[in-house]
């Protein structure tokens, strides 16, 4: 953009009796870098929105827009903090009772809910939580846009308009469309990245020493796994500040910025260390996840995410506008950028983009674990780098039309071999074409602006003998040369006569450079409504999905309410559509999904027969009579879908509400080592933690696709077979559904009827390729076994409950001997104690939560604290008296 832009856009400015002359105005930057950020953020959620509206996803239309996690994990999620926030759960800021039979709610905070802009979700009613998600997801991309705006301004001095474009075209890159507004806590890292950009500039130029750890605590607390990222980019930025700027030109000073970067990154981890710490911990905990090798894409690919329209899991998301791509493209040819800036920025895009494709740096990207799932989630680092070289070639005013040549002609290489990838969609081409068509006249008519400049008007772009622009002062440096100008200009002001003020251009020269930058802006906000559009769709089409929040989670919601007597006995609300039903409609069920699902939670369940997902990190509810009784459910709500499940209107279903008499939630067992049948079996370890045969266990005869045994006359017949992908079904009965498909999926226990009076059990099979049944795939529940076996653990159980936030105490029968067993998943941060004695980690009884009983003690009191939460504190502590010695110390510099 030519300088001429600059002062017909802060011609107002120069009004009422502020200087308009050469020399910088009092407060003009902040106020550029203020209007820039605005402008980006309203431009920025516009779009979004727009976007939104164009694919008709909710709530800008009836389709759902719930894909993948963000139905299964995000939604419920925020659902539960709204709930939390305003004192409505069982539970406190240590321990969720709602999920997973008691989880460690600290750790999913730090994971998924700890962003400040999270917090909205209170403002919003019950039933409008997809509103409230959709309006956190867009305010954390507005604030994204908004930072590298003010970011870009900040690193060099140039039209504010331009800086707002370029800040939306980050905020609304393919990486955002692609995976960041389906994965919520990921787009803190987006908003992370300029700002931590920013903190090394302070570093650098030695400002802001309080300031700067403060913010790269936020950072990490927000979510400290994109922040990790954003770290490692902002150390990029910074590397190529470092060498390039004239206010670190010295050694001695590009240690002195580097070591006080490091400063800012060393307090501002420590500060988040309580949150950091809790999730790093969980995660050693977790479920492990089969390990990944990493493999890269195909160049193709990646060169075709560089264009609109694209999705794709399997490559990175580096669309950024064809606008900005193009003018990124320019800087090594830009003669008018100092050639240090040049060779190092473009030496830092091309040294990330290759990280991208290599193992080592793959997994230094990723701290070390490569990813299940999207395999290039840092990918926004290099969006901004590209953003960050757009702007250097583009500040001090449109590329010479060499340099927009040569940077048309990679554009279109780049395009070209792009054309046979799998990922271009049929408006990627035409959506780019247009863009660069718009880009095109845009910079025509920059460049006859230009032209019709006066000579010598104020910020030409001026050049040297070597026919290169000198590089402007920026952040900093210009902010500290200002008292120095104001003095020399002073002193030149009593030598020199007056200068004439300079006339403002002709008016065909104002309107020229606002056409350029409106038509800009419409070239990047065109392609990037396309491509939020396009993508929505593909995402619906291609992956899994839930439906809208509505009717029947609502009728849930009230049935559980109404039922609910915890801690008396659980009320588990079953299967509602979405996933992770407890956190959306309440209850204290076996369902949670969350990266910290305990290993312990994990096994111990799906041991039991329960089903899981996600590789296990997914366990699900099972309306199992023995599991009940096991978990003390009490209440268990069962949904009948009333129409099928649509992607375009919420879903509809009638729910009841059944009571059953079940044990207290803390029983007692006669040793630490479990009674019953031996075996490896979900039947006989339910038997085991029971501590009672309540199943007939038949060795079934395979006679081609049916299982023939014999059991009781009027037994149950259960089907067990957590491998298996297909149907199952009792002679005479409706078929049932297993989804087995190891190891993402393992099938839950399915009951299929009842046992004839002949005792006969033929069971046919309708097996979806192979047929993986365990040895006891069988087994036949006699309920009055089960009745009987309830009765004796009521009846020797606690005779009172209490909970709190993170705390069970209950009151057992004089002389209780053996072992207690609290039903609740033995996951790391448990202590126990009988009587007054001292809390010792707990025991395990089959998994359970255990506490040895000698016969004095008539109480057992048990308290959950999550792992990491004490040594984090004492980090934390330390790197707030190391914040407060390095803000004296400050102090007193800046006084001396």
């Amino acid at each position: 953009m030519p300088p001429v832009a600059e002062t017909v856009l802060d011609e107002v400015e120069a009004e009422g009796g502020e200087d308009a002359g050469p020399g910088p105005r009092t407060g003009a930057p902040a106020r550029r870098g203020a209007r820039a950020a605005g402008a980006a953020a309203l431009l920025t959620a516009v779009l979004f929105c727009l976007a939104t509206a164009l694919s008709r996803s909710h709530p800008f239309g009836p389709v759902t827009r719930n894909v993948v996690d963000l139905g299964q994990q995000y939604l419920p999620y925020h659902a539960y903090w709204r709930s939390f926030l305003r004192g409505e759960t069982h539970g406190d800021a240590f321990l969720n009772w709602n999920s997973g039979f008691g989880a460690n709610f600290l750790g999913d905070v730090g994971t998924y809910l700890s962003s400040p802009v999270d917090l909205l979700v209170v403002f919003f009613p019950a039933d409008r939580i997809e509103l409230a998600l959709y309006v956190v997801t867009a305010v954390k991309i507005t604030a994204a846009g908004a930072a590298m705006a003010a970011l870009l301004l900040r690193l060099r001095p140039g039209p504010w308009p331009v800086a707002a474009a370029l800040g939306t075209a980050y905020a609304l890159s393919g990486w955002t469309f692609n995976f960041g507004s389906t994965v919520p806590m990921w787009l803190d890292g987006l908003a992370a990245f300029p700002l931590l950009c920013l903190v090394g500039e302070w570093a650098r130029t030695g400002r802001r020493p309080v300031l700067g750890p403060l913010v790269v605590a936020l950072a990490w607390i927000a979510n400290f796994y994109t922040a990790y990222m954003a770290t490692l980019g902002a150390a990029v930025v910074l590397a190529v500040r470092l060498l390039t700027a004239e206010e670190t030109a010295t050694v001695r000073r590009r240690l002195a910025g580097a070591l006080r970067a490091a400063r800012s990154v060393l307090v501002g981890v420590g500060l988040a260390a309580p949150l950091v710490a809790v999730v790093f911990l969980g995660t050693k905990t977790a479920d492990p996840t089969p390990e990944v090798t990493f493999a890269p894409a195909a160049w193709t690919d990646v060169l075709a995410r560089f264009l609109p329209a694209t999705a794709s899991t399997a490559s990175p998301a580096l669309f950024i506008g064809t606008p900005a791509l193009l003018l990124a493209l320019t800087l090594p040819f830009n003669r008018a950028v100092a050639p240090r800036v040049r060779a190092a920025l473009t030496a830092a895009v091309v040294l990330v983009t290759l990280s991208l494709q290599w193992e080592p740096t793959h997994l230094l990207w990723h701290a070390g674990a490569s990813p299940n799932g999207v395999p290039y989630r840092q990918a926004f680092v290099l969006c901004g780098l590209l953003l960050i070289a757009a702007w250097f070639s583009v500040a001090g005013g449109v590329p010479r039309p060499a340099a927009l040549l040569a940077g048309g002609a990679l554009l279109g290489g780049l395009a070209w071999a792009a054309r046979g990838s799998v990922d271009v969609d049929r408006w990627t081409f035409p959506a780019s074409g247009a863009a660069a068509l718009l880009a095109l006249i845009a910079a025509l008519l920059a460049l006859a602006a230009a032209r019709r400049e006066p000579s010598g008007a104020v910020g030409g772009n001026h050049r040297d003998s070597t026919g290169t622009a000198p590089e402007a002062p920026t952040g900093d440096n210009r902010e500290n040369s200002t008292a120095t100008a104001r003095q020399d200009s002073a002193r030149t002001a009593l030598k020199a006569p007056a200068r004439p003020a300079l006339k403002a251009p002709a008016r065909p020269a104002r309107l020229l450079p606002l056409l350029a930058v409106l038509l800009l802006v419409a070239a990047q906000a065109g392609e990037a409504a396309v491509t939020g559009k396009r993508i929505e769709e593909q995402q619906r089409a291609e992956v899994a999905w839930s439906p809208r929040t509505g009717p029947w989670h609502e009728a849930a919601a009230r049935e559980v309410t109404r039922a609910d007597a915890w801690p008396r006995h659980r009320t588990d609300p079953g299967e509602v559509p979405g996933g992770n039903d407890v956190l959306l409609v309440g209850g204290q069920g076996a369902d949670y999904y969350s990266s910290l699902t305990s290993e312990t939670t994990s096994r111990t369940l799906v041991s039991l027969g329960f089903g899981a997902y996600a590789k296990g990190r997914h366990p699900v509810t099972l309306d199992n009579p023995v599991t009940d009784a096991l978990f003390s459910i009490g209440t268990r709500m069962r949904s009948e879908p009333v129409e099928p499940v649509r992607q375009d209107a919420p879903p509809r279903a009638t729910v009841t509400a059944t009571t059953t008499p079940v044990p207290p939630l803390v029983t007692v067992r006669p040793s630490a080592r479990p009674a019953g049948p031996s075996g490896d079996s979900a039947f006989a370890r339910q038997e085991r933690l029971l501590g009672a045969s309540v199943y007939e266990l038949p060795a079934p005869r395979r006679t081609g696709r049916a299982l023939v045994a014999h059991c009781p006359a009027g037994s149950e017949v259960w089907f067990w077979a957590p491998e298996y992908r297909g149907t199952a079904a009792l002679a005479g009965q409706r078929p049932v559904r297993f989804d087995g498909k190891p190891p993402a999926v393992s099938a839950a226990m399915g009951a299929l009827g009842t046992v004839p009076a002949s005792g006969e059990v033929r069971i046919a099979l309708g097996p979806e390729g192979r047929a993986r049944l365990p040895r006891e795939p069988v087994g036949c529940l006699v309920r009055a076994r089960l009745d009987a076996a309830v009765d004796r653990l009521t009846a020797t159980g606690a005779t009172r409950v209490r909970t709190t936030g993170h705390t069970v105490t209950a009151g057992l029968p004089p002389g209780s001997t053996g072992v207690a067993v609290l039903a609740v998943p033995r996951i790391s941060g448990w202590s126990c104690a009988a009587g007054d004695a001292d809390l010792r980690p707990a025991r395990a009884y089959e998994g359970l939560v255990a506490v040895p009983l000698d016969g004095r003690a008539d109480t057992v009191h048990c308290s959950f604290r999550p792992p990491g939460l004490r040594l984090g504190g004492a980090v934390g502590a330390a790197a707030l008296l190391a914040l407060a010695a390095t803000g004296v110390l400050h102090r007193r510099r800046s006084r001396g």
